[in-house]
């Protein structure tokens, strides 16, 4: 699937309740040399989950920003496209990773960090699902911890990332967008 493919089955404006207009930016990955680096966080088979959630090694990528109204932290959703079947050994890789993957230590724009990882129920949408839970203690400084959720899908030869942020309370991304989404990179697969 080629970027304008992948682009094209996004959420446009209107489609979303609760959006800002405008509130949904579909963006390209940064070129490698623009982007910031961090070294590998402290548990390999984490790193895979890490990279393989935010499209590493896909053939191509797009990523969607939701801004809700009256949610200062917002949600995100990654499409990935995969040569044929190489989206099916990715996610056989991102289940034998989350297997054991359950905290982690690393350095991201805030500086160090911990993160604890806890499963939750998958979704029965698209060929194979997945959803997690990552916690971050904010420290002192700022009560309460970064909780967000992770709803990682395959649909054919895609995968698709849904995440949802927020600091002190619980987060859950839309059921009804999820479905939609895949629904969209299945019907786009048919022959």
């Amino acid at each position: 699937m080629t970027r304008a493919q992948l682009r094209a089955l996004t959420f446009k404006d209107g489609e979303v309740p609760g959006v800002y207009k405008g509130g949904m930016e579909v963006q390209d990955p940064q070129p490698e040399a623009e982007r910031r680096s961090f070294p590998p966080v402290s548990d390999p088979d984490c790193q895979t989950m890490l990279d393989i959630r935010s499209g590493e090694g896909a053939s191509t990528v797009v990523f969607q920003v939701f801004n809700w109204k009256g949610d200062i932290w917002g949600g995100d959703s990654t499409l990935a496209a995969y040569e044929d079947g190489k989206a099916q050994q990715v996610f056989a890789q991102l289940k034998q990773a989350l297997g054991s993957c359950r905290s982690y230590e690393g350095t991201g724009w805030v500086g160090k960090f911990k993160a604890t990882l806890t499963m939750e129920q998958a979704p029965g949408v698209g060929d194979e699902a997945v959803r997690f839970h990552g916690t971050v203690p904010m420290g002192p400084d700022y009560p309460g911890d970064r909780n967000e959720q992770f709803t990682v899908v395959r649909a054919g030869n895609t995968i698709v990332t849904f995440a949802k942020l927020n600091l002190g309370g619980g987060a859950s991304f839309p059921a009804d967008l999820v479905k939609r989404q895949v629904e969209r990179l299945q019907a786009a697969q048919r022959p």
